[in-house]
């Protein structure tokens, strides 16, 4: 693994999570001319779908639509993402060695238990990799700001962005993974039961951009208040 200094890191549990879930931001950061990259806590051996290796092929092709600047996996057991010191200190290193100024992780409540532990361990990650005594190799280093992927999730989004240029990418991007989504009845149960997940996606995305005014938008949470340095410029019509 080469050492690369990142702009944004996205962390997720398992290699497609964070295409379908923020697939359009990533690239549209990639358009905007920044090195962007994620990093995948498994190998999705669990899967009921393929196999680690046809997943990892997979990801390496989704990384090259998408134009990331470094793709890791830490190869914790799939369906075993624990919450422990081990852990933390595997993805605080990777943040170490990368030092971006964003880190993009999943939204805190989830139905599949690697997910919230991607969640947790994201964060306190974040928190000791800035420790300068940690025993970790190289100098310490602690985002600036951490943003939680809130689409498909229900409750207040913080806000939007907009992907519109990007969604033919994004859409691309998930295609790569032909292991889980090959059109089957049974790719039809992986990610929402019964749904599609390209018709899902869209109809999700086209839902976020009516709401501020674009064709395509993903969602975001932060926990923390916006600051925002004029007022009048804020792009979204209030009547």
């Amino acid at each position: 693994m080469d050492k690369v200094k990142l702009d944004a890191l996205a962390i997720a549990a398992h290699r497609d999570d964070i295409e379908i879930t923020c697939g359009g931001t990533i690239i549209k950061l990639v358009d905007r001319g920044k090195k962007v990259g994620i990093l995948d806590l498994t190998a999705g051996e669990m899967g009921t779908k393929g196999t680690a290796e046809d997943r990892g092929r997979e990801a390496a092709e989704a990384a090259k639509i998408m134009g990331l600047a470094f793709r890791h996996n830490l190869q914790i057991p799939d369906a075993g993402v624990e919450v422990n010191r081990e852990n933390k200190l595997k993805v605080a290193q990777i943040i170490r060695d990368t030092k971006p100024d964003l880190v993009i992780l999943p939204y805190w409540v989830q139905r599949h238990p690697d997910h919230l532990a991607a969640s947790m361990l994201g964060y306190d990650a974040c928190f000791l990799a800035g420790l300068k005594k940690l025993n970790l190799l190289g100098d310490s280093h602690r985002p600036k700001k951490i943003i939680y992927s809130s689409s498909f999730r229900e409750g207040q989004h913080s806000f939007f962005v907009d992907i519109t240029d990007q969604m033919e990418r994004k859409l691309k991007a998930v295609a790569a993974y032909k292991s889980q989504f090959d059109g089957t009845p049974s790719s039809l149960q992986i990610y929402k039961p019964g749904v599609d997940i390209f018709e899902y996606m869209t109809i999700t995305a086209q839902h976020y951009g009516h709401l501020v005014g674009v064709k395509y938008a993903e969602a975001f949470v932060i926990k923390e208040n916006i600051l925002i340095a004029d007022p009048s410029e804020m792009p979204v019509r209030s009547i």
